[in-house]
Order: structure tokens, then C-alpha cells, then sequence
């Protein structure tokens, strides 16, 4: 009886954690096309048809270009044979529904099978929790970096401080499965070996990895030195994976630099799966 109980908390925590993930992924794709600025840009202000961009979660789409409208100082309409406005030569053509940054769907799909297995991993320990709060900030990193290779700092600095304060608080709780100490341990090498990484070759490593491999040590830390080798490693793998098969497909040359963030990330990922069903 008892182990029919555990079975019907472990599938409503998954349920649960999709649901979430879906919620959560839903609300990504404006900040992602906000987050997704040229360097130099903290974000992105206005959309590409000019008109501001107000808060940072929903879908990416303006509905001032959707209704016609010019952002552009200088643009204008002009009226056409039929008696509509038509654009004047030289002006962008926008999408039929004025979308501007990543579908929702996609992300929401995403976020909500990364949630859904990580709760299927931990169960109903507390830090489950903790990976369902940090879950949809990692696969909008990953989704920036993938559209513009840089990983913003409002969010990786935060997300590392926000890793270690949870799972501290995680630490609080009984029937946990990790240790805050190594957490902390973990954020520091982590984040001390890509510097180094950094320092020896800047072009193919940026900052940003960095920093987010600050909330990848803690992470993974948690569960252990084992679990933070094995994320790591799975990191350097998937991410030469992709390289080589950027090279034998000839889209890439060993000059070529990648988006590593999305592989530090799934890496993390696949550490804490394996570190929380050994738990």
C-alpha cells in the first residue's frame, strides 16, 4: 500500500512539473528575443518593425505590426490601387503575424519534458523544487546563446546565486539528498576551471561560459564530485559531438566557433538526472 502511495506522489510531482515547465516555457520567447541582442546591448528594446518592446515574459509578437503600423521614423504608407496602404520601396516585409523571437511552442515543449524528467529523477525530495525554479532559466540561456553566441549576464550571475541560496534552503528541509557544502565547493571549481579554460584560449571559451558554470557546479555539486565530473563531461562531449558533426556535414572548420552554453546546460542537465536516481 504503501509503495502504490509513493508511486501516485512520484507520477502527480511529474504532472505537475510539466504542467509547470509548459507554463514557464510559454512565458520565454520575449525574453529570449530581448536577451538575443548584438554585443555591446544589454537587450533589445524594440522590436524589428521599431516599436518598444514592453515586459519580458509572453509571446514574441508585436501587435502593432500585426495591425500595419510603422515603427520608423521617416517610414510611411502609401496608399495603394485597391485603396489600402502599401509599403513604400525599401521597407521590411513583416511576417503575417508579426512574430519577432522563438515560437512558443517549442520552448514550452521543451521546458516542460526538461521539468517532467528532472521531477521523475527526484521525486518528492525538496530539491526538486529548486530544479523546477532553475529549469526554464537554463533552456533560455540556451536558447539565447544558440541565436546570438553570448550568455547575458543578468541572467547567469543571478542564476548561480539563486542555485546556492535554494538548494541552501533545500538543505533545511529533511529527507534532502545532497549536500550544500559541495554545492558551494562545486561552484567554485566549476567556475575556477572554465576561467583557466578562458585565460588559455579566449576564442574558445567566452566569459559567459563562465559565469554560468558558477550555477552548473552548484548544481551539480549537490549530489557529489562524481555527479559533477559526469555533467561536466557530458557537457565537453555533447559539445564535440556538435563540432564534429558541424564538420563532416562541411558547415563548420576547426576555426569555426559554437554556442557552447547549450552544452554546458544539457550537460548539467544529464549530471543532476544521473545524480538524482542515484540518490
Amino acid at each position: 500500500m504503501s509503495t502504490a502511495t509513493g508511486l501516485d506522489s512520484d507520477l502527480v510531482v511529474v504532472l505537475v512539473a510539466a504542467l509547470w515547465g509548459a507554463a514557464t516555457g510559454a512565458l520565454l520567447p520575449r525574453a529570449a528575443y530581448r536577451f538575443s541582442a548584438p554585443a555591446g546591448e544589454a537587450w533589445r528594446e524594440r522590436c524589428p518593425g521599431g516599436h518598444p518592446v514592453r515586459g519580458w515574459l509572453g509571446r514574441a509578437r508585436c501587435g502593432q505590426c500585426a495591425a500595419g503600423e510603422s515603427g520608423h521614423s521617416g517610414e510611411s504608407r502609401r496608399p495603394g490601387r485597391s485603396g489600402r496602404s502599401e509599403r513604400e520601396p525599401g521597407q521590411p516585409r513583416w511576417s503575417a503575424d508579426a512574430r519577432y523571437g522563438p515560437r512558443t511552442a517549442p520552448l514550452a515543449l521543451v521546458t516542460a519534458l526538461v521539468c517532467a524528467a528532472l521531477a521523475a529523477a527526484t521525486g518528492t525530495r525538496p530539491e526538486v523544487a529548486v530544479w523546477l525554479l532553475l529549469a526554464p532559466v537554463g533552456v533560455l540561456l540556451a536558447a539565447v546563446d544558440l541565436k546570438v553566441r553570448r550568455l547575458p549576464d543578468p541572467l547567469t550571475l543571478p542564476l548561480a546565486g539563486a542555485a546556492l541560496v535554494l538548494l541552501g534552503l533545500a538543505a533545511l528541509v529533511p529527507e534532502h539528498a545532497g549536500e550544500w557544502s559541495t554545492a558551494l565547493l562545486g561552484a567554485l571549481v566549476l567556475g575556477a576551471g572554465y576561467l583557466v579554460l578562458f585565460l588559455v584560449n579566449p576564442a574558445g571559451m567566452g566569459f559567459g561560459d563562465v559565469k554560468l558554470a558558477l550555477a552548473a557546479g552548484a548544481a551539480l555539486g549537490w549530489y557529489g564530485w562524481p555527479t559533477l565530473m559526469l555533467g561536466t563531461f557530458a557537457g565537453f562531449l555533447l559539445g564535440a559531438l556538435y563540432g564534429g558533426a558541424l564538420l563532416v556535414a562541411r558547415r563548420a572548420d576547426r576555426k569555426t566557433a559554437i554556442p557552447f552554453g547549450p552544452f554546458l546546460v544539457a550537460g548539467a542537465f544529464l549530471g543532476i538526472l544521473a545524480g538524482a536516481y542515484a540518490a
